[in-house]
C-alpha cells in the first residue's frame, strides 16, 4: 500500500511538506532490519539507532547558486538554501542529534569531488557488509 507522506505544501518554497509521523511510521519496519541507506535533507527527526554513518554533502555557495538557478528555483527558495548552507544548518542538526564521530563532511562542488564521495560511500558500505553478515 502507498501511503502520502505529504500533508501539506509551501507555497512560499513551493515544495511539499512531509507529514514526519507519517515517514517515521512507513519507514521504522524497514529501518530496524538495518542495511538501509536513506538520503534525506534533514536528520533529526530520525531515530538515532536508525544509523551507523552519516554523510553530510556539502557544497560552496557560489556552486550550490548555480545549480539552483540552472533548475529554476524562486529567488527565495535559493536564498534560504545558500543561507542553510553558509550556516551549516544541517551538517549542525546532523551533529547535534547523532553522535559526532558517525557525522562525516563530504565536499561535493565537482564531478571528481562526487566520485570520491562515492567511492567513499560505496567502501565505507563493503566493509559494514563485511562486518555484518551472519
Amino acid at each position: 500500500a502507498v501511503v502520502s507522506t505529504q500533508s501539506t505544501g509551501d507555497e512560499v518554497l513551493e515544495c511539499k511538506v512531509l507529514d514526519e509521523d507519517k515517514v517515521l511510521e512507513c519507514m521504522t519496519p524497514i529501518m530496524v532490519k538495518g542495511g538501509n541507506v536513506v538520503d534525506y535533507h534533514g536528520s533529526d527527526f530520525f531515530d538515532e539507532d536508525w544509523f551507523d554513518i552519516i554523510f553530510c554533502l556539502r557544497t560552496d555557495t557560489a556552486v550550490l547558486a548555480a545549480r539552483l538557478e540552472e533548475r529554476q528555483y524562486s529567488e527565495i527558495k535559493i536564498k534560504n538554501n545558500l543561507e542553510s548552507e553558509i550556516f551549516q544548518i544541517l551538517l549542525e542538526e546532523a551533529r547535534e542529534s547523532y553522535e559526532p564521530d558517525i557525522v562525516h563532511e563530504l565536499q561535493s562542488d565537482s564531478i571528481a569531488d562526487q566520485d570520491s564521495n562515492l567511492n567513499r560511500i560505496q567502501c565505507w558500505m563493503k566493509n559494514w557488509l563485511t562486518d555484518n553478515s551472519g
